[in-house]
């Protein structure tokens, strides 16, 4: 009889271990098709609201809500089974007090099976990321450019820019790393303050749009792969995939229409006469 190696998923201990070491690996997804095929190269899938604009159409993050995180994020624990997963808490859901923080966290964690959970704030949430990480929730912070706070920022705009800017945001940094969160995104912040902050706290720091000296990064998978007509500047896109699947698209719809439906014939295939 054969024996089948179990393959383990990556523990938040392995997560904090890439600091100042191998860079983080991590990649937003939301479905199943497609964990499966990142799941071997990553190191931490994120199941980012983001989703509300990728596979909702919506404006923005602010319309996403508990369910729709749970139901992609079961899709993605599915379709996974070596990467550690990471949940967006989305807006609404976590603000009102560190006790609604974590039930909604709990139910998160109990329904999809998903490893940790990701907040957006700084100093304002370190107390609600000490409650969860003390009853059993492992936390991912997320300071700089927060899309959920797009409306009081007035759109998203790079953060530290200004020197003037550094010392709340490296506040924030060391008040969720000192708080328990296991990393810390760093989004749309400026290279010199991004490489200060990830050389200031001892929690791997994973970038989006911040600099080369961040533990890791994170990009939406869908900008990276082409599938975003205006992905952020600071995208590589690693593939084309968004014109690909058009021209695809456009061939079937004129077979169709040419009634040639390639394939039928070897499902259903016809008997000779006796």
């Amino acid at each position: 009889m054969s024996m089948q190696t179990q393959i383990k998923r990556v523990t938040v201990p392995e997560i904090r271990a890439h600091k100042g070491a191998k860079p983080v690996v991590c990649l937003t997804c939301y479905h199943a098709h497609t964990a499966k095929l990142l799941d071997k190269h990553v190191d931490l899938i994120l199941v980012g609201d983001s989703l509300g604009m990728v596979m909702h159409g919506l404006e923005s993050t602010l319309g996403v809500t508990l369910d729709m995180m749970i139901t992609h994020a079961k899709a993605v624990m599915r379709g996974s089974s070596r990467a550690l997963v990471t949940v967006d808490m989305p807006f609404g859901s976590y603000e009102e007090s560190p006790a609604v923080a974590f039930r909604n966290a709990a139910r998160i964690i109990q329904e999809t099976g998903a490893t940790a959970v990701k907040l957006e704030g700084g100093a304002r949430m370190a107390e609600t990321i000490q409650y969860l990480t003390q009853r059993g929730i492992p936390v991912m912070a997320h300071i700089g450019l927060t899309p959920q706070m797009v409306n009081i920022q007035g759109g998203f705009r790079t953060t530290g820019r200004t020197e003037a800017e550094w010392p709340a945001l490296e506040a924030d940094a060391k008040a969720v790393a000192d708080a328990g969160a296991f990393a810390v995104v760093l989004e749309g912040m400026a290279e010199p303050l991004a490489a200060r902050i990830t050389g200031l706290i001892a929690i791997p720091t994973i970038g989006i749009g911040a600099s080369a000296a961040c533990d890791g990064q994170v990009l939406v998978m869908e900008d990276m792969l082409g599938l975003n007509p205006n992905p952020p500047k600071f995208v590589r896109q690693y593939a084309q995939l968004g014109p690909a699947i058009e021209a695809a698209v456009e061939a079937y719809a004129q077979d169709v229409r040419d009634r040639r439906f390639p394939g039928v014939e070897n499902v259903y295939p016809m008997k000779k006469a006796q």
